[in-house]
């Protein structure tokens, strides 16, 4: 059964009341002023206001657009009678800069005293009614509650190029709890980049980071953004971004940023009733004001039906790629973006608006960042979500894989034996999108599975010993199952060192277990360096092909084939047992004959004190068909262990 995110998830976050830094009593007082305002026509004074204005060219965008004379101010605000653009400037006077309507509900105006870091909001009448809001365009926010910072338009240089998926090792990471100083309550980026030598070292290529833009509260999940364009200020803000950015790219690793558009908020959301207009008890303007805006996290969902809505979120999307360089995005929960409520066999419950906003963005991208990925959560296996839009599909690069994390877990979570279906591995193995087993994304943990009433893997599997042997034994064969699976592998934040209990958002990482554990660490690494073929023996697992040669669920034992061109340095075999009792002189098939070199041995006692050491070794395979090859060889495997084979290349030193 497929996993839904609940309520619960995206709504539990810790709430703190904001206080504009300095702005408080002025941003009030604007308020006031404005009120007195707006409640009388427009003066003589204002007319001149609004002509100074406009005495520059205008410019092109949304938002605050600094140029050689300025600062140039455009909001998109249909219903609004008159709008102004107030902050530090103008000492927050409403009546000093108004904008002037341009049609089809655009306001623009330039301000010739506007610097680089001052703040400001929109000052927006409709009847009676005033409203100060966040400009949603805005870079950079004091604050989820606060008001908007004028930023300059960055586009990042970069020579930095993300690896081929077939090469991608992903490593999902929350910021605020990654890594945290002693004195801070929540992570930042700057934190973070503390510890990418760990991942440098680990041989992670790339972070997918869970949602970092402006939210409510110090501290989050991130899956309730009230300003999409505005980088969290408790993580330190754009230029904390930037660098982080900068680093992880200089450690050889990508970034691929979480971005949430199946709805937004629900708090401290100034895009609700933005120009004061809305429907029933609907949103107004950036929101569907009707049945459609109902999600399972609010009634928030975006308008995709309205096109300066839909522009909104395609040109978010884009800027995080041209303005901050990063590698890609990971599109949250599209399920909630291409259905109302998840029920697809429902009549009416489609949104076509939404299928098609992601195509759009998606084509965009890779015709403006060809190489960069997009990654879309979407939970029903459908090919249509990673087949080319020329196909009708919606064109993302890759999806998680919930025919591969669900059956994995299950089957390494089972409290015995009989209980794992080794047929299940065998289909969650060999699963392909369009037929291409890199648009996948395999992995047994991530924010979602580790969290809602579940918990790390480790702890599912003994839950009063999470760092035991048999947590230590399971955790690590699903490990290796994912780094040598045809997908990209995935690993969640401390995985590889038995980060035990759940994902809260208040937690941080115990990075002392990464010392106590330094073994499965290195456990971590050496699959990793055969997965990306740092040896140029095991050039298979970064192949397309996969063939199950031998699912014995009577022995509770699989392996099967992984290569890119097939012989000696690309072919490789790997060994799963999933039963307790070791298998001795177990004959399975071979590609070749030979001497098949052990590559790993999940049980090596180096990894942990607890392992058996199991007497595994390299196999030499005799001309005897087994399992439809033509050779075959007797394997040696301890209990819930991971055995990798391949041969030599001609020439290579043993």
């Amino acid at each position: 059964m497929t996993r839904i995110k609940t309520t619960l998830k995206k709504a539990e976050f810790t709430v703190k009341e904001k206080q504009p830094s300095n702005y408080k009593s002025r941003e009030a007082d604007a308020g006031r002023r404005a009120d007195a305002h707006f409640s009388r026509p427009d003066s003589e004074d204002t007319a001149l206001a609004a002509r100074r204005t406009m005495s520059h060219t205008k410019q092109a965008g949304m938002g605050a657009l600094v140029h050689d004379d300025g600062v140039a101010f455009r909001v998109w605000a249909p219903n609004a009678e008159a709008v102004h653009v107030v902050g530090d400037f103008n000492d927050w006077e409403v009546e000093a800069n108004p904008l002037e309507h341009e049609g089809r509900g655009y306001w623009y105006g330039s301000v010739g005293d506007a610097k680089l870091g001052q703040g400001y909001k929109f000052a927006l009448r409709n009847g009676a009614a005033m409203m100060l809001r966040i400009d949603p365009y805005a870079r950079a926010v004091t604050n989820s509650a606060g008001h908007g910072l004028i930023e300059a338009s960055v586009h990042e240089d970069r020579a930095f190029e993300i690896a081929p998926w077939n090469r991608l090792v992903v490593y999902e990471m929350h910021i605020g709890t990654f890594q945290r100083s002693e004195e801070g309550e929540t992570g930042t980026f700057d934190d973070a980049v503390s510890r990418l030598d760990h991942l440098k070292k680990l041989g992670i290529n790339a972070v997918q980071l869970m949602p970092a833009m402006a939210f409510a509260g110090d501290i989050s999940w991130g899956y309730n953004p009230a300003h999409i364009f505005a980088i969290e200020s408790s993580y330190g803000g754009p230029e904390a971004f930037r660098s982080f950015v900068r680093a992880a790219h200089e450690a050889g690793i990508a970034v691929v940023l979480d971005v949430v558009y199946n709805h937004f908020g629900p708090s401290d959301l100034d895009l609700w009733r933005f120009d004061g207009w809305g429907e029933a008890d609907k949103g107004g303007i950036y929101f569907y004001n009707d049945w459609r805006a109902e999600t399972p996290w609010g009634n928030t969902r975006p308008d995709y039906g309205r096109n300066e809505v839909r522009q909104f979120i395609r040109d978010n999307a884009l800027y995080w790629l041209d303005e901050y360089g990063i590698d890609g995005l990971r599109f949250d929960m599209t399920l909630f973006m291409r259905t109302v409520k998840g029920d697809e066999a429902e009549n009416g419950d489609a949104l076509e608006d939404g299928w098609s906003l992601m195509r759009w963005i998606n084509e965009e991208i890779a015709e403006r960042f060809p190489g960069r990925i997009t990654i879309a959560e979407d939970l029903r296996s459908k090919d249509a979500i990673t087949a080319r839009p020329e196909d009708g599909g919606a064109g993302f690069g890759a999806q998680w894989d919930a025919e591969f994390v669900h059956p994995i877990r299950e089957v390494l979570i089972a409290p015995d034996d009989a209980r794992r279906d080794m047929n299940a591995v065998a289909r969650a193995m060999t699963h392909a999108y369009n037929g291409d087993p890199f648009r996948r994304v395999v992995y047994t943990e991530s924010h979602d599975e580790v969290s809602n009433g579940k918990a790390r893997i480790v702890h599912e599997i003994s839950p009063d010993d999470p760092t035991g042997w048999a947590a230590q034994k399971r955790s690590t064969l699903g490990a290796a199952l994912i780094l040598t699976a045809p997908g990209i592998p995935m690993l969640f934040q401390g995985q590889e060192f038995l980060q035990g209990e759940w994902f809260q958002d208040t937690v941080p990482l115990d990075w002392d277990l990464s010392e106590n554990h330094r073994g499965i660490v290195r456990l971590y690494r050496d699959l990793i360096r055969l997965r990306l073929d740092q040896t140029g023996v095991t050039e298979g697992l970064t192949g397309r092909h996969t063939a199950m040669t031998r699912v014995d669920d009577d022995q509770k034992l699989v392996a099967f084939r992984r290569w890119q061109e097939g012989g000696a340095g690309d072919d490789v075999m790997v060994v799963a047992n999933f039963a307790h009792e070791p298998r001795e002189g177990y004959r399975i098939g071979f590609p070749g004959t030979g001497r098949w070199r052990l590559r790993l041995n999940t049980d090596w006692k180096g990894y942990s004190d607890d392992f058996g050491d199991f007497e595994s070794r390299d196999i030499e395979a005799v001309q005897e068909p087994c399992d439809g090859m033509s050779a075959s060889g007797d394997i040696f495997i301890g209990s819930y262990s991971v055995l990798i084979y391949s041969q030599d290349r001609c020439g290579t030193v043993p």
